[in-house]
């Protein structure tokens, strides 16, 4: 196994989703230490590399069962159980070493990620809910980087004297919202695939025209609330053009699923990094 097929089997890619939160929970912080940074990215790649590894182990007959994801590495056995759950336990060393080097603090919660992700697996055999528990893993990034730098100072204090209210936590929620609605729209193309196979999802459970409503719904929610956060001319313009450009991607024509595909995946990994240029020129001022 290669590191190509390794990058390909925890879809590298999708790293770009919640890595540019991670640093605007960072610089939500203030004065973070480039070493500081580096130990964040090292706890980051170990989280999200851990969430979609556990997804892929857990959900192996799910993904056989479906065409767009029979070709996947466990479904389709060209990777063996032993591999994927070396890979878990490899990255699962990384986010508790990256929390480590970062305080006690980030160490002694790395485990509320790490329940998360394997939650929600077996959260979609339940439940439509499953989309804002997915949600809520990804909205704990900025929370996290946020924790790794001033936990370093304040210790508990940090947590338990609401140094958190209210940026971080609309910050996080902000992104729960923006994941909820991102994976709300691609769960359109599992439709079918859903409904024979039992997995609950909105759009198979509410349909494609409610699937798209509440899309842009949670996309104006989430735009308000981050704008809430922080506030700013550069953050504000950038939290209003990714909000208008989502909510284009949601409702824009679906004839051809794959092409709608491609067109809300550029456009959701486009919004983290250019929210995360608006807070840098925020800095700035």
């Amino acid at each position: 196994m290669g590191v190509k097929e390794i990058l390909e089997f925890i879809k590298i890619e999708h790293t770009l989703f919640s890595l540019p939160f991670v640093f605007i929970g960072a610089v939500f912080a203030d004065e973070a230490t480039l070493l500081q940074l580096f130990w964040i990215l090292i706890a980051a790649i170990g989280a999200r590399g851990l969430a979609m590894a556990l997804n892929r182990i857990i959900d192996k007959e799910v993904d056989a069962a479906n065409p767009r994801t029979a070709q996947r590495h466990l479904a389709s056995g060209t990777m063996s159980m032993n591999t994927a759950l070396t890979l878990s336990a490899i990255f699962l060393a990384m986010l508790i070493f990256g929390a480590w080097k970062l305080n006690i603090v980030a160490l002694q919660l790395a485990w509320i990620p790490v329940l998360a992700f394997l939650i929600y697996p077996f959260l979609k055999r339940k439940t439509w809910a499953c989309h804002l528990w997915l949600g809520g893993c990804l909205g704990l990034a900025p929370a996290g980087a946020w924790l790794g730098i001033v936990g370093s100072e304040l210790g508990w204090s940090a947590i338990t004297e609401l140094y958190w209210l209210p940026e971080v936590l609309f910050l996080s929620i902000g992104v729960m919202l923006w994941i909820t609605a991102f994976d709300f729209g691609y769960s359109m193309m599992d439709i079918e695939s859903d409904l024979a196979n039992g997995i609950h999802s909105f759009s198979s459970r509410f349909g494609v025209e409610t699937t798209v409503r509440a899309a842009v719904l949670l996309t104006v929610s989430w735009m308000i609330i981050l704008i809430i956060a922080q506030g700013g001319w550069f953050w504000t313009a950038a939290c209003i053009i990714m909000g208008v450009m989502n909510i284009i991607a949601f409702t824009s024509k679906k004839e051809e699923m794959k092409a709608f595909q491609t067109r809300l995946f550029r456009t959701s990994v486009s919004t983290g990094w250019l929210l995360l240029l608006g807070l840098i020129l925020e800095m700035q001022i």
